[in-house]
């Protein structure tokens, strides 16, 4: 009994999760790719860590026919990016615009690395504690008589 219960639970673990249902195709292949690849810069609004190509939750499979409705309709490809940004917002892309909003996103890298680098050039010039001059005889007699 046990041997084809574990034999069916490695089949459904071997078996790959297809998130794109083949209901969702589109007849043309060429619209097909383009589909895909705007899929593939779109992210789950649920997942947050998958393309909506790559995501099984319902609103990725929404967002997946949305794209080929407007690409069905004959919209271009930055028309279908900016319709789903206008709807969603610029968390939907997976690799934000470069725009007065996401300045701060893509600066404070450079900035952090700006910050440390000044830093660490500081911390080398800062002048060194000069060694200590040698005890004068009267200082070294006194020392001396206090150790006795």
């Amino acid at each position: 009994m046990r041997r084809p219960l574990a034999i069916l639970i490695c089949a459904v673990l071997a078996t790959p999760a297809l998130a794109l249902t083949p209901d969702e195709r589109l007849s043309d292949p060429a619209l097909e790719a383009r589909a895909r690849a705007i899929s593939a810069e779109l992210r789950c609004l649920v997942c947050q860590n998958q393309s909506i190509d790559d995501s099984d939750a319902p609103l990725a499979k929404d967002l997946r026919h949305l794209v080929r409705e407007q690409l069905t309709a004959g919209k271009t490809d930055s028309e279908i990016m900016d319709f789903v940004v206008a709807r969603y917002g610029e968390f939907v892309l997976l690799r934000p615009r470069l725009s007065a909003g996401t300045i701060l996103l893509w600066a404070t890298p450079f900035t952090v690395l700006l910050i440390a680098g000044a830093a660490l050039l500081l911390r080398r010039r800062r002048p060194h504690v000069a060694p200590e001059a040698p005890l004068s005889a009267a200082e070294r007699q006194a020392l001396e008589r206090a150790l006795e």
